[in-house]
């Protein structure tokens, strides 16, 4: 086979093609030598490359310039061991990225196994609690178990009845309100620790109507605030107060007499 027959890609890697085929580690390389091994021209261009480096070998190295090229220098490359993999910048910036999103993963998981039927609502009216202010509301100094009725004869609002735990409490004042689903809302301020109130309707199942209801109090958070919510005859209660769980559970726990 003539040389002049090759792709000029063949003939590019011919020009690169080693003196010893035992080093083509390549595929392309050594398909294309194998096509060329015929060619007269390619065994003269092998056999003068070999003499030439028979003669490159021969001329001595000056010790001086063989300092330069130390067996030290020349080695590929150390093993990687853990510890050095450990060190390696791109390794700790892609272990920390692992740590951070399975953190975030757990955390997600977590809150979702604290969640219960009205929990999203509960946080909103969280931030609603932590914007409010005394005089956005109607002024009623009165015991918050007895709001019940007014919410009823005035806006219509059945079973939106304060808990015994805080029906005793005094409140400076009330509002009724509409949230972003048109679900109408009751707020109650007390006295009493700054604590704010909330009823609002509970969650029911989309398909059959019925309330999704849940046992006993449960807790959520949002910004500084925390709140205790529990369910009865189809509407959520919960107290909210700035600071945390262990606060707000104490004050229940107070209230009922624990």
């Amino acid at each position: 086979m003539k040389m002049s027959r090759l792709l000029r890609r063949q003939r590019t890697l011919l020009n690169c093609a080693p003196i010893s085929h035992d080093r083509l580690a390549d595929r392309s390389m050594r398909a294309v030598v194998a096509r060329a091994d015929d060619s007269d021209e390619f065994r003269k261009q092998q056999n003068f490359d070999r003499a030439v480096a028979e003669i490159v070998h021969l001329i001595p190295i000056p010790p001086e310039t063989a300092e330069w090229f130390s067996e030290k220098d020349l080695n590929v490359g150390s093993k990687w061991t853990w510890r050095k993999m450990a060190r390696n910048p791109a390794v700790l910036a892609i272990s920390i990225a692992v740590v951070v999103i399975a953190g975030v993963s757990v955390f997600q998981v977590l809150s979702r196994l604290n969640d219960f039927p009205g929990s999203a609502t509960a946080r909103k009216l969280l931030t609603v609690a932590a914007s409010t202010r005394p005089v956005m509301l109607d002024p009623v100094s009165t015991e918050a178990g007895t709001l019940s009725d007014l919410f009823f004869m005035k806006h219509g609002l059945e079973h939106y009845d304060v808990p015994a735990e805080f029906g005793d409490f005094r409140t400076i004042g009330c509002r009724v309100f509409e949230d972003e689903e048109s679900r109408r809302i009751a707020q109650i301020w007390l006295a009493e620790k700054r604590i704010q109130l909330f009823l609002f309707p509970a969650e029911r199942n989309p398909k059959t109507g019925a309330v999704l209801w849940f046992p006993g109090w449960r807790y959520v958070h949002q910004e500084g605030w925390a709140g205790a919510v529990t369910e009865r005859s189809g509407v959520c209660f919960m107290a909210a107060l700035r600071g945390s769980e262990k606060d707000l559970a104490l004050y229940i726990s107070n209230t009922t007499g624990q």
